[in-house]
């Protein structure tokens, strides 16, 4: 019985083992289309003009590396750099940045680091469970109303999205 038993484990364990020799040596990998980016960020920029605000907004791929940034006529400079910092970090962490905000408290923590703007206006680009990027805007007088034209952004292409995967 004990003999049994034992060859029973070996051939449950056996199958698993061996998927994990055969690992792949290249991953697909989905990434957003730049119509798409594009189509969001003047999506973004719109909902915006329509509350009389001017806003940069600028969308990341999934390695964090500038795909479109729209800055509006009247935008301050700073808004390009500042939206560019939420999208990264909305990425990153593929959550919405408002989500962020008090997540961390330490002196040292991720918030600290160079490149990463840990304030609401920010969300990630997701189709499906597959993260493509983030959106960051800056420029509203809160960063609620920063995070409301992303959602804008991002609700124009995401049916679009839905219906690729």
């Amino acid at each position: 019985m004990k003999k049994l038993t034992l060859i029973l484990i070996i051939a449950a364990l056996l199958p698993s083992g061996m998927a994990q020799a055969e690992e792949p040596l290249m991953l697909p990998i989905q990434r957003l289309a730049m119509n798409m980016a594009v189509k969001a960020a003047q999506a973004t920029i719109a909902a915006c003009r329509k509350e009389s605000l001017n806003v940069a907004v600028t969308i990341v791929d999934r390695g964090g590396h500038t795909q479109v940034t729209l800055r509006d006529t009247l935008a301050m400079p700073i808004t390009v750099p500042v939206s560019k910092q939420k999208a990264y970090a909305a990425m990153n962490f593929n959550a919405p940045t408002s989500e962020l905000e008090t997540r961390f408290t330490s002196p040292f923590g991720p918030a600290k680091l160079d490149g990463l703007i840990i304030s609401a206006g920010g969300l990630p680009i997701t189709a499906g469970s597959t993260i493509l990027g983030g959106i960051g805007v800056s420029g509203a007088p809160s960063g609620k109303t920063d995070e409301a034209c992303a959602a804008a952004g991002l609700k124009a292409i995401s049916d679009d999205l839905e219906m690729a995967i």
